[in-house]
């Protein structure tokens, strides 16, 4: 594995093992299980590839003298063109913990907004790019100089067969803080995985608008002919965290407004709705409007009930309500 032919191995194992968890996650895996997959790939693979896209050589100290003309200094100073594998290994789980957030604030833009799977499909497309990225990088490299992947290169640990930057006679302290820290790493990004921070859940409930120019009134159709059925677009998205069935009721009811308080004066129910919403998803309704009613005074209302809904639908008692004053001809 030490051999210069090989200098790729590492990039290439990154590449599998990030579609192999993928492919894990995304088929439905649950429980202890998909923690299992999630933490490799959340806690170290996207850090391992940045840095190898970083840092493609490999440790190499060489000491460069001070120019005494200059500066009048005469000590050496150290100059190293890699990493050590102990600082490979930490900075690839910093970078890692530092691309999560990145990639759930890309999340928060897309129509299924901050979720697990999303977030987890983002982190390894960008570590299979970030990898790939780093296989160009090492082959720039010098091959001299081109960091080639051993067993020693990969261990976060001190060893008494390669030197350390800290000169003492045990190395068993360090090696036990470092299984310390790992344990507690693992520990706390299982948990982590195990229990996502989850906003309450709600639902958007709304209707299609028209396009707005200057010489746009209202938003949507208001202006109907009684006994001609119009049509009416509505959308429900489902924020609820897991599957609902909503009922849309759709009322025409005549109104009058006095200061501060709106008295319905008659109501009728024109259209009933039933659908089926995932969570994340959203589900568009065409609700048929036709008026019985004349006058200037009507509005349509839409209300949204979870399950179904009591025996008479009042805004009162929907999840939620859209009010849409029409006039009737």
């Amino acid at each position: 594995m030490s051999d210069t032919d090989w200098w790729f191995f590492d990039l290439a194992v990154v590449i599998a093992v990030t579609g192999g968890l993928t492919f894990g996650i995304i088929s439905g895996l649950s429980g202890i299980e998909r923690i299992v997959l999630t933490i490799p790939l959340v806690l170290f693979l996207p850090g391992y590839a940045l840095v190898s896209a970083l840092f493609p050589d490999e440790p190499n100290d060489e000491y460069q003298s001070f120019d005494d003309e200059k500066t009048g200094l005469g000590n050496p100073l150290l100059v190293s063109g890699g990493l050590e594998a102990i600082e490979r290994t930490i900075l690839s789980v910093v970078f890692s913990v530092a691309l999560v957030p990145a990639i759930a604030l890309f999340a928060t833009v897309t129509p299924r907004g901050v979720a697990l799977k999303p977030i987890l499909l983002g982190l390894s497309i960008l570590t299979v790019v970030l990898a790939l990225l780093a296989i160009v990088s090492r082959y720039r490299c010098p091959a001299d100089r081109r960091f080639v992947p051993s067993i020693t290169s990969v261990s976060p640990f001190f060893d008494r067969g390669r030197p350390s930057p800290y000169e003492r006679t045990s190395r068993r302290p360090y090696n036990l803080a470092i299984v310390i820290g790992l344990v507690l790493l693992l520990a706390s990004g299982g948990f982590a995985l195990a229990n996502p921070p989850q906003h309450d859940g709600f639902t958007e409930f709304s209707v299609e608008t028209e396009n707005v120019t200057g010489e746009t009134d209202t938003m949507y159709e208001s202006t109907y002919t009684t006994g001609e059925r119009q049509e009416l677009q509505a959308t429900i998205t489902n924020r609820e965290h897991e599957e609902r069935t909503y009922t849309t009721v759709a009322l025409l009811q005549r109104v009058s407004y006095e200061e501060n308080a709106t008295t319905v004066r008659e109501s009728t129910e024109v259209d009933r709705r039933t659908a089926t919403v995932a969570a994340g998803d959203s589900h568009g309704q065409t609700l048929a409007i036709t008026p019985s009613m004349r006058g200037d005074d009507l509005r349509v209302t839409l209300l949204l009930y979870v399950g179904e809904p009591p025996a008479e639908p009042t805004t009162e008692n929907a999840y939620r309500a859209i009010h849409l004053p029409i006039e009737v001809t």
